[in-house]
């Protein structure tokens, strides 16, 4: 992986930016700092200010595993060409048959988790998180939840940071998500920005030339090519790509 914002890599952002691109982020991790309690998550103020700027120059989308409403809260404000939620399901698979499928499953975790303290059910509507940060036996714990959705039929499980995320099986992804905006939107590159195993669903799309995966954080195994430092990195990410559509030569002078 290669520092999108070195010296080596300005090129190939740049020539990204200047194309017919569709600009696209996670929510937490990328856009806003994990927090203990995901409830609380938020943007700092410098990165909605930057985001909104982005937005005003690219289409700009947000692909989140949280759910549609819940994250649009958070992006109150912010000019978005499309806000998608739980990892891709939301808007076009959002029907009340996966709705009630959803719903059955809530009560069978919460019978089979109910030892273990620190272990939190997310009904999200059409998907289930279920959130293991806060206990004490970490590894226990997720075992526990791992075995627990193994009893409830055709699912899909995606990891996370201390979270185990459930979703139907056939259950649309972010790739897919990306893809289906990249086409509503006609363009023909894009550039995603995530922090998490569920993003490796982008990443991994086999698209050279028409995708630039920016993962926050180094991973040795992840499928980006590309990598920002950590979290904080994002805004300075954002404000190159706010300068090489304004003032393109000061922004890559900026960050040689």
């Amino acid at each position: 992986m290669r520092d999108i914002l070195s010296r080596a890599a300005r090129e190939v952002l740049q020539q990204f930016a200047w194309s017919n691109v569709l600009v696209a982020f996670d929510f937490d991790g990328t856009l806003a700092p994990i927090v203990r309690d995901p409830d609380k998550a938020a943007m700092r103020a410098t990165t909605r200010r930057l985001l909104g700027e982005v937005a005003a120059l690219y289409p700009c989308i947000v692909v989140s595993g949280r759910a549609q409403a819940d994250v649009r809260r958070s992006l109150h404000g912010v000019h978005l060409q499309q806000v998608v939620g739980n990892h891709g399901i939301e808007p076009w698979q959002a029907t009340r048959p996966l709705m009630e499928e959803v719903k059955r499953w809530v009560p069978v975790l919460s019978r089979r988790l109910s030892p273990f303290k620190g272990v939190r059910i997310e009904n999200k509507t059409f998907s289930v998180a279920v959130h293991y940060r806060r206990s004490r036996e970490k590894k226990k714990a997720r075992a526990a939840i791992l075995e627990a959705a193994a009893a409830l039929g055709p699912i899909r499980v995606m990891g996370g940071k201390q979270v185990v995320n459930i979703l139907p099986a056939g259950a649309p992804h972010k790739g897919i998500a990306l893809e289906k905006e990249r086409d509503r939107l006609r363009r023909d590159t894009a550039i995603y920005v995530g922090d998490d195993e569920t993003d490796e669903d982008v990443f991994g799309l086999d698209q050279p030339g028409r995708l630039l995966a920016v993962r926050v954080g180094p991973k040795r195994v992840s499928q980006a090519s590309y990598y920002v430092k950590n979290q904080a990195a994002v805004d300075e990410l954002l404000a190159v790509l706010v300068g090489l559509r304004k003032e393109p030569e000061l922004a890559l002078a900026a960050h040689s």
